[in-house]
C-alpha cells in the first residue's frame, strides 16, 4: 500500500540524517531530540512525504530498507556489514523457499537478512552456543516480525546439525575448519557453503580443510564499498570509509567419488 498502516515499520530521517525506525502503533509517540511525532499522525500518511514534529522540525517518512534494519539492530557483537550480507545472498542462491543453516547467530544481523530473503515459505536454522546472544537475536527479529521464519537452536555445532539437504550453510565462527564434516552432512549435494573470517591465516587454514572435506569450487573474496559526498559542486569520496570487514569464503558441497560411483 502507498500509505502507512498500523504495525508497519517506518523510517524517519531528519535534516541532520539522524534516523529512527519505529513500528507504528495507534496511540504511541516517538520522542526525538527535535520534538514529538504521534503515531496516529503517521498512520495513513503517504510514504515519501515530509512530516513535522510538534516543534515544527521536518522528518522524511519512509519505508526502511534491509540495510536500515541491520544497522539499527541492538547488538553487543560485530555484525556482518550489509555490503557483505547482500553479496552472500547472491553467491549462495538464498531466495524465497530456501532452507538455510547458519552458526554463530550473534546479534542476529545475518539471520535477519536470511529470514527476509527466504520468506514466506523458506526457513532459517540458526545455531548459537551463547544463551544471552541467542536471546538478543530472538528479540531483534521478533521486533521486526521475522522471528517466525527462524528456528533458533542453542547448541555447540560440534555435536552436528539437525538439518540435512539444506540449500545453504554459513559459518560466522573463528574456527570453521573444525566443523566442516558437520557442515557437509547438513548440506544437499552441491549445496552452498559460506564463511566470513577477519584474517588471512584463518582463511589459509580453512582453504586447506575444505579441500580435504569434499568441498569444491572454493573462492575467497573481499568487498570494498566507498561512499561519496552527495554535493554536486564538489562530488568526491567521503573522508572515511569502512575498509576491511572480512574475507568471504565460498565453496560447494560435493558428493564423494566413492559414493557417487555406487
Amino acid at each position: 500500500m502507498h500509505t502507512a498502516q498500523p504495525d508497519d515499520l517506518a523510517l524517519l530521517v531528519g535534516r541532520d540524517r539522524k534516523s529512527f525506525i519505529v513500528r507504528l502503533k495507534p496511540g504511541s509517540q516517538l520522542h526525538t531530540h527535535r520534538g514529538v511525532l504521534s503515531h496516529d499522525d503517521l498512520i495513513g500518511a503517504s510514504w515519501g512525504t515530509q512530516l513535522s514534529t510538534h516543534l515544527g522540525y521536518p522528518f522524511l517518512f519512509l519505508r526502511p530498507s534491509t540495510d536500515d534494519l541491520v544497522r539499527d539492530l541492538k547488538r553487543t557483537t560485530q555484525i556482518i556489514y550489509p555490503k557483505d550480507a547482500g553479496y552472500i545472498l547472491m553467491k549462495m542462491r538464498v531466495a524465497p523457499g530456501s532452507r538455510v543453516v547458519e552458526a554463530g547467530t550473534g546479534s542476529g544481523g545475518l539471520a535477519l537478512v536470511f529470514a527476509q530473503a527466504v520468506s514466506p515459505n523458506g526457513r532459517v536454522y540458526s545455531y548459537e552456543v551463547r544463551p544471552e546472544m541467542q536471546e538478543l537475536a530472538r528479540k531483534n527479529l521478533a521486533q521486526l516480525g521475522l522471528a517466525d521464519f527462524v528456528d533458533f537452536k542453542q547448541r555447540d555445532i560440534a555435536e552436528g546439525f539437525d538439518e540435512c539437504d539444506a540449500d545453504a550453510l554459513f559459518l560466522d565462527l573463528p574456527n570453521p575448519w573444525d566443523y566442516l564434516v558437520q557442515a557437509h552432512s547438513a548440506l544437499s549435494g552441491g549445496g552452498f557453503f559460506g564463511c566470513i573470517l577477519p584474517t588471512t591465516n584463518q582463511v589459509s587454514c580453512l582453504i586447506g580443510a575444505l579441500e580435504e572435506a569434499d568441498f569444491g569450487l572454493i573462492e575467497v573474496e573481499e568487498l570494498f564499498l566507498r561512499p561519496y559526498k552527495t554535493v554536486p559542486a564538489r562530488l568526491r569520496p567521503m573522508d572515511r570509509m569502512v575498509a576491511h570487514t572480512g574475507y568471504l569464503v565460498f565453496a560447494r558441497a560435493l558428493v564423494p567419488l566413492e559414493t557417487s560411483s555406487q
